[in-house]
This record gives C-alpha cells, structure tokens and sequence, in this order.
C-alpha cells in the first residue's frame, strides 16, 4: 500500500541540536517525524567515526541540523560528514526535498558545489535578516550561533543576507538556512550551559540577555516558523522535478 502521510527525517548531527520548534512546524503540517542521531553525547568529544545513515528515499523531506564543528573539518569529511553530503546528493536526485539549518545549511552548500570557510566575525544571538522572498523566509531577527559562511553553490539564489553572511540560498528542492529557526529558551538553556569557549561572553551578551530576547520573541518566531515551514513545502519541496 503506498504511503500517505509525509515523512520527515530530522539529522541530529549533534545530540543537542534537535528538531525543537521546526519539529512543531511540521507536526502541525501533518508529518510524521522521524529523528536520527548522527553523534551522540557518548561521542561528542571525538566526533569523528564511520555512520550508517537511514534510506533517504524513505522520506518527503530530510532537514539536516546544526552542529558545533566545522563541515570542512578533514577528520569529519574523512568519516561522516561526506557520507551524510552523499546522503543529501542521493536524496535530491530521488526528489526529497532538503531544508538545512546552519550545519547543514552548510553541509548542503558543500554538498552541491559551494564552499563553507571562517567568517571575518562570528554571528550570536538575535541578528536582523533581510529576505527578498518573506513569503519563503520572513525577515526579521532570528537566533544565530556561527563562526562559518557559505558561498553558493552553482546554480543557486540567494534569498536571505545578513552584513556578515548568506542567510539563506534555494536550489532545486533544497533550502539552506544559516540562522537557527528551531531555537526556544529549553533549547537555548541547553546550548548555554555547553558554552564552553566563552563565545557568548565574546558577543558582549550575557545568559540572561539572550533568554530574555528569547522569551520575548517568542509568539513573533512562532509565526515566522509556520511561514517558513509552509513556504518550504508549498514553494520549494512543491517545485516539480526536472524531467
């Protein structure tokens, strides 16, 4: 019997960077959610190892997710950063469409042909975005926690820009995203008690800061996510394939 209801794959690549308020999105949208963890906690001090990913042509969209390294890191292409880049290339040329989050919006951008290296500045907190297209993705501020920028892949459109880094680029049936729409203060707590270089400290704001704006930027996220969740879907994972 064929399937009915649309499946999503949330990648874990780091076991604190999960699906939080995009898994919302989608459940609302009436997907059926799936979670693979790519690194676990067990692992998260030496990321490096050989993963067995899922079939991705068992899902109607994968949506790869942060991490604290770099997607260029050797001893993670050596392993399963270019397994899961692989992954991300099988699944497009099935039709599923893709919606990466900072790591893996960078992920995808390396995937496809762009490059991924340091930025001149990191990106933390809440930072304003511009959106060309703010019926696919809303501008406004939304949460960043990034050291590394993308160049496009070839063929791709830039949509979203911050003054220091692309924010978000289409291609095909994928949307790559630099900024974190999934974040809430349960998932911010938990990215602040790992803090451990300081980043925030270096950002010039403080924990309290950074949960208050999340806190009162709540109902407006809220929104902006449901947005960009049913953009993604209607506009991009909708695209028809090439023949």
């Amino acid at each position: 019997m064929a399937r009915v209801t649309s499946k999503v794959l949330f990648l874990l690549n780091e076991h604190i960077a999960t699906e939080a308020l995009l898994g919302d999105a989608f459940a609302e949208r009436g997907f059926d959610i799936d979670t693979f963890e790519v690194v676990s906690a067990a692992r998260a001090h030496s990321p490096a190892g050989e993963v067995t990913f899922p079939d991705p042509t068992r899902y109607d969209v994968i949506v790869p997710l942060g991490a604290t390294w770099a997607v260029y890191d050797q001893t993670l292409l050596d392993t399963w950063v270019s397994t899961e880049m692989q992954m991300m290339r099988d699944a497009a040329d099935a039709g599923v469409a893709l919606l990466g989050v900072c790591f893996g919006g960078q992920l995808l951008a390396q995937a496809f042909g762009g490059t991924v290296a340091r930025a001149p500045r990191p990106e933390i907190g809440w930072c304003e975005v511009a959106s060309d297209r703010p019926d696919l993705v809303p501008g406004g501020p939304w949460f960043q926690w990034h050291h590394d920028r993308w160049t496009l892949p070839p063929g791709a459109t830039e949509i979203a820009r911050t003054a220091h880094a692309s924010q978000a680029f289409v291609l095909g049936r994928t949307l790559a995203l630099q900024f974190h729409p999934e974040v809430d203060t349960d998932l911010l707590k938990i990215w602040l008690a790992t803090d451990d270089h300081g980043d925030v400290d270096r950002a010039g704001l403080t924990h309290d800061e950074m949960l208050t704006r999340t806190e009162q930027l709540a109902d407006d996220v809220a929104s902006r996510i449901r947005v960009l969740v049913r953009g993604f879907l209607t506009q991009v994972a909708g695209r028809s394939l090439p023949s």
